[in-house]
């Protein structure tokens, strides 16, 4: 495949090793020759890259199966996911899943990428939707002013929140960082 064509959320291998891409952007410098530059994830480690290609260079394309998949639970160190279509548990390893058990609880539905049949990876929507189960009280007439205060969420994510957000509360959560959104 031409680098030209690469888009966001192709699977790509390079060195030998799986990635995906998680942005592009095509550069034309000036008087010099235009490049395309990538950010990369890497599908084992979950680690990121930049790589800058020259317009035009060749890039070996991987087809990704993306199934969508129920979480079910954790055992130890692996989540048992089940396939929506043939009903088949599988258990993933932690390196696969990743943060998945601070964001996810059971019985949620999320995509797993597959590749000549073994799982790589998971991929977590943008934002999630968390019960907060405690936190210190609110202070009265505290919506002026712009600090946060802990909060524990029932995935056992702790996150940083407004001071009038209570105990029982909904809300959403950035699944890249782990900060606050807003109320659900």
């Amino acid at each position: 495949m031409n680098s030209n064509d690469l888009s966001n959320g192709m699977a790509i291998k390079m060195d030998g090793k799986l990635f995906v891409i998680t942005e592009t952007e095509h550069r034309t410098p000036g008087n010099l020759r235009a490049f395309i530059q990538i950010k990369i994830r890497d599908l084992k480690s979950g680690s990121f890259y930049e790589k800058r290609l020259r317009s035009g260079e060749h890039v070996e394309q991987v087809d990704l199966d993306r199934r969508p998949m129920e979480f079910l639970y954790q055992q130890g160190s692996a989540f048992v996911f089940m396939d929506l279509e043939s009903y088949e548990q599988t258990e993933l390893q932690k390196e696969i899943v990743g943060d998945l058990a601070k964001y996810v609880l059971p019985n949620t539905t999320i995509i797993v990428c597959w590749c000549d049949g073994k799982p790589l990876s998971v991929e977590l929507p943008l934002t999630v939707t968390l019960t907060v189960t405690d936190t210190s009280p609110g202070i009265k007439g505290a919506t002026a002013t712009n600090q946060l205060k802990e909060a524990l969420c029932e995935t056992g994510l702790a996150t940083r929140v407004p001071p009038f957000i209570t105990i029982g509360e909904k809300i959403i959560v950035s699944t890249d960082d782990g900060s606050y959104r807003s109320r659900a």
